[in-house]
């Protein structure tokens, strides 16, 4: 089992969240983070004061899966979060030592892959 942690530009989280469904991972976190990295600084004026803002919004995703969702997960996240320009982010693999589903107390993989491919799955806001 693994973890795997990505952080994205906020711009391509519908296209993120999109190819993890087409890719068939299921269940993920999202915290909306600030950090930097390669960006270089840039300096903007705030009620007339030169303020160098150092930290940029980005997003976290943590997506707890078995072994072999591992590659369909990363090649996921490469493909729709990369614009190319420096920024885009970083993913880690992390390695886990062992889950437990609260609701049913199942263990390890059984808690990471989906219990039932029939229930329903929404993304996002209806429609109107």
């Amino acid at each position: 089992m693994k973890l795997v942690v990505a952080i994205v530009r906020p711009e391509t989280l519908p296209d993120v969240l999109e190819a993890l469904f087409r890719a068939e991972v299921r269940g993920l976190t999202i915290n909306r983070v600030q950090g930097h990295g390669g960006e270089t600084e840039k300096v903007e004026n705030y009620r007339g004061t030169t303020v160098k803002m150092e930290l940029y919004e980005k997003v976290r995703i943590e997506i707890g899966v078995s072994d072999h969702f591992v590659k369909p997960t990363v090649d996921a996240l490469l493909a729709s979060a990369r614009t190319g320009d420096v920024g885009d982010g970083k993913i880690f693999v992390l390695p886990v030592e062992k889950v437990y589903r609260i609701r049913t107390g199942e263990e390890d993989q059984a808690a990471v892959t989906p219990i039932d491919e029939t229930a329903p799955v929404f993304v996002g806001a209806p429609k109107a």
